[in-house]
């Protein structure tokens, strides 16, 4: 995904900042956004303990209202299970099309929207209750990133379906990737 290391990143949905500390290694800066301030305090967190983060800069941002970004600044957008929180795929196809310089990458993986048909959904237990929380999720067919990114004008070069590595025969795949490139 990452062509070189002079590369300009911008992630959605960081979350705690798992991805980010790979990008920052890989990347000459990387821009990470997540709505959430208390996901970018566990992301600044990481990021400083790994003491990778020179060339990292957190925003708080809703991916769903356009990005802070200026037109064709972004060698690589990438997102990691942000997009089934997202109603509308369109305007994130969009806004990455826009922020991309030409010849820049488009990478999303997501929950299968096959897991998702059976019942998954992302949750996490909440830590003075105890109780399992369920975080709103839309499912998209494969088609849907497929034809929105094409919509949006870019280009699809690669559509991979992964499963686990000790996945059970007849278990749909969990994970779902579309990778784009703006010509």
């Amino acid at each position: 995904m990452l062509k070189n290391a002079d590369a300009d990143v911008l992630e959605i949905g960081c979350g705690t900042g798992k991805n980010t500390e790979w990008l920052a290694a890989q990347a000459h800066r990387v821009t990470s956004m997540d709505f959430s301030a208390g996901m970018l305090a566990k992301a600044r967190e990481r990021v400083r303990e790994r003491q990778c983060g020179d060339q990292v800069t957190f925003v708080q941002h809703d991916v769903r209202e356009p990005w802070p970004a200026p037109a064709e600044s972004i060698d690589v957008v990438v997102g990691n299970l942000v997009l089934e929180h997202v109603e509308q795929l369109a305007p994130i196809f969009a806004e990455a099309a826009c922020v991309l310089r030409v010849g820049g990458t488009v990478y999303f993986a997501e929950l299968h929207p096959f897991r998702q048909w059976r019942g998954g959904q992302a949750h996490f237990t909440a830590a003075d209750t105890g109780e399992v929380v369920h975080v709103p999720a839309f499912t998209h067919s494969v088609s849907d990133y497929v034809n929105v990114g094409i919509s949006a004008g870019l280009t699809l070069v690669r559509l991979g379906e992964w499963l686990e590595d000790d996945a059970a025969v007849g278990v749909p795949p969990r994970l779902l990737t579309v990778q784009f490139v703006k010509d």
